[in-house]
């Protein structure tokens, strides 16, 4: 035992060794990912809005075409546009989820 002791570096350069590491690969991340900006976070944001909002536009538009065409005792606007807001909350339910398993990998890494 007191020889596999001898041969293993001290804990404090074990611990050096693995924070520089860590950083080494956090910069490695970052030069091929790029860092993330301001404009990355307004470009999320708007990613999705239009996520919502055009599935929930196409379902109304769809709708209105259909209650024209096709009159009738249900309303396929309402029906449609409900529809179309559902895809689209689930659209950036998905995006949001991603993005935030992507920070929580980061995070995982920092502490690492």
């Amino acid at each position: 035992m007191t020889d596999e002791r001898a041969n293993q570096p001290p804990a404090a350069d074990r611990d050096f060794v693995q924070q520089v590491s860590a950083k080494a690969a956090r910069k490695l991340r970052v030069q091929k990912n790029g860092q993330q900006t301001v404009w990355f976070g307004l470009g999320m944001s708007g990613l999705i809005g239009w996520s919502v909002a055009v599935p929930t536009v196409v379902g109304a538009m769809t709708g209105l075409w259909w209650d024209n065409h096709h009159p009738g005792a249900h309303s396929w606007t309402l029906i449609l546009l409900a529809i179309g807001l559902c895809v689209g909350c689930a659209n950036a339910w998905h995006w949001v989820d991603q993005e935030n398993k992507a920070m929580q990998d980061g995070q995982e890494d920092k502490h690492e």
